[in-house]
């Protein structure tokens, strides 16, 4: 469908990883309306300072990507954090869209909504079939009724708010903190830790035999705008009205010996890698079925050494957040 540059569109949660790249992906479209609010002028676990917002703005479009994240240890930490400010924040931006007469709307959620023992590659007819990780399931199910209030509005009130379900994302802003980051932004400042030092081994934990598929977030941010200006009938012609969700992903995946290997390339180490096989391997597999994107016209286009290079490259110029 053809765009409307200067259609006035929300990104909620713009200063994060999937936000922000949401940000430059319009701007780099030729989006001219784009706004953002941070979390000093605008807290979105307010319903009423979300609903004066959305009264005074006169919105045409939202991307939903705000949420509480965090790895296992910050789940199984903060259950109900997670689960209460997840609910919190899609209801208000949700409702509150609604009341304004916003039609168009994104949720983007998270692969983890699928059952642990999901027949892989996952499938969105897998969603609510099994039983959830346990160690995040308040988030998953915080993120399954942002999916449902989607669906239900549409349902009822006939919007047009779609949800998009990624794969492992990383890139520009990433976590790299040295406790709580996810895989990539760990091994990535463990293999430059270790090239400082001029060590001669990087241990990593598991057999570095699970499988794991990796999108790039400028990919994402690709996939995510692909979707919402894809017309309704479209869109709907791969869609079910109780299975909206759309998984995004490479379709791809690696072990996670050769994901460090190619890391110990990218940050330049040339010394041993050794897996302690004594630590936790995790699910064998997760692996994204994306037949339902490709069939609506998009696929990834980064690679994986290319993307993590460009990873690695935002690190060295943002090490200075990551210090302690």
């Amino acid at each position: 469908m053809p765009r409307n540059l200067s259609q006035k569109i929300f990104v909620a949660g713009h200063r994060g990883m999937v936000g922000s790249a949401i940000i430059r992906r319009l701007q780099a479209l030729g989006y001219t309306n784009v706004i953002t609010r941070g979390r000093d002028e605008l807290n979105l676990l307010d319903q009423k300072a979300v609903h004066a917002f959305f009264n005074s703005e006169g919105l045409d479009q939202v991307y939903l990507a705000a949420a509480k994240v965090g790895g296992i240890h910050a789940n199984n930490t903060y259950p109900a954090d997670f689960i209460y400010e997840n609910l919190m924040i899609e209801a208000n931006i949700v409702h509150a869209s609604h009341l304004a007469g916003v039609q168009k709307l994104l949720f983007l959620g998270s692969s983890c909504i699928y059952p642990k023992s999901a027949v892989q590659p996952m499938k969105e007819t897998a969603l609510l079939t099994g039983t959830l990780e346990s160690t995040n399931e308040p988030y998953a199910i915080a993120k399954i009724a942002g999916i449902k209030l989607c669906e239900s509005y549409n349902r009822q009130h006939s919007r047009d708010y779609r949800s998009v379900m990624p794969t492992n994302l990383y890139g520009p802003n990433d976590n790299f903190h040295p406790e709580n980051s996810h895989v990539i932004p760990a091994l990535l400042r463990r293999f430059h830790e270790a090239v400082q030092s001029n060590a001669e081994e990087v241990v990593i934990w598991g057999s570095g035999k699970p499988m794991r598929e990796f999108l790039h977030v400028d990919d994402m941010a690709a996939a995510s705008v692909h979707v919402m200006e894809l017309d309704s009938d479209t869109y709907q012609v791969n869609t079910e009205p109780m299975l909206s969700h759309i998984n995004v992903g490479t379709g791809l995946d690696c072990t996670i010996r050769e994901l460090a290997e190619t890391i110990a390339r990218v940050a330049g180490f040339s010394g041993r890698l050794s897996f302690d096989s004594s630590k936790p391997d995790g699910t064998p597999r997760k692996l994204m079925d994306v037949s339902r994107l490709k069939a609506l016209g998009w696929e990834a286009s980064i690679t994986l050494e290319e993307g993590l290079r460009d990873a690695y490259r935002w690190f060295l110029e943002n090490q200075e957040r990551f210090r302690g």
